[in-house]
């Protein structure tokens, strides 16, 4: 599918990530996606056209102007400033090109049950290839996963280069409650694993 400029007005921007379209035809109309650090929205216009309820945050008051009118737009500093999402849950949690490890973990509990994290940004390695080179904006080799583990179901984990940019990027749901329930009950110790 195509992916045009949501109006006539709205400026040409890049496609949105390869990764995001690979995923796009999981998610259903009228569903609500949380774009995090959305720029100026190359892959919240792409939800929009899915059908999708949008909300997009970034630090970037201009860039936020120019997003379309039918996603809610917030500006926050998600680095220094409060937490904006508390208490929200998204059936997608969409975050391309940005890491700030200390919000990690309110960005898991932003997945609604059933929900979808999709996730990819810099890897190390990057930094002898362009930009960024600071490593606190690089994931560690297997990051992803772990940050997963435990608390979704990974669909897809790729690390390596894609079109010279070394990138990490997953695919993952959260368990509904009774998935979680009986994921939790085959971890547990009355359940031995068999050794293999």
């Amino acid at each position: 599918m195509p992916f045009a400029a949501v109006s006539e007005s709205t400026p040409a921007l890049t496609p949105p990530s390869g990764w995001l379209r690979r995923w796009l035809p999981q998610l259903q109309a009228g569903q609500t996606a949380l774009d995090l650090a959305c720029g100026g929205g190359r892959n919240s216009r792409a939800l929009l056209q899915q059908g999708l309820k949008v909300t997009g945050v970034d630090r970037d008051a201009q860039a936020l102007a120019q997003l379309p009118a039918s996603m809610e737009a917030l500006c926050a500093d998600l680095e220094s400033g409060p937490w904006p999402l508390v208490g929200r849950h998204f059936d997608l949690v969409l975050v391309c090109n940005y890491l700030w490890r200390p919000r990690l973990p309110e960005l898991l509990s932003l997945v609604a049950p059933g929900g979808w994290l999709i996730y990819e940004t810099f890897a190390l390695g990057q930094e002898r290839l362009g930009r960024p080179r600071n490593p606190d904006f690089l994931l560690r080799p297997g990051e992803l996963l772990t940050l997963c583990q435990g608390k979704l179901h990974v669909l897809a984990y790729e690390d390596g280069i894609v079109n010279g940019t070394r990138i990490q990027r997953v695919a993952a749901r959260a368990l509904e409650p009774a998935q979680a329930q009986s994921a939790a009950l085959l971890e547990s110790p009355a359940f031995p694993r068999v050794p293999e």
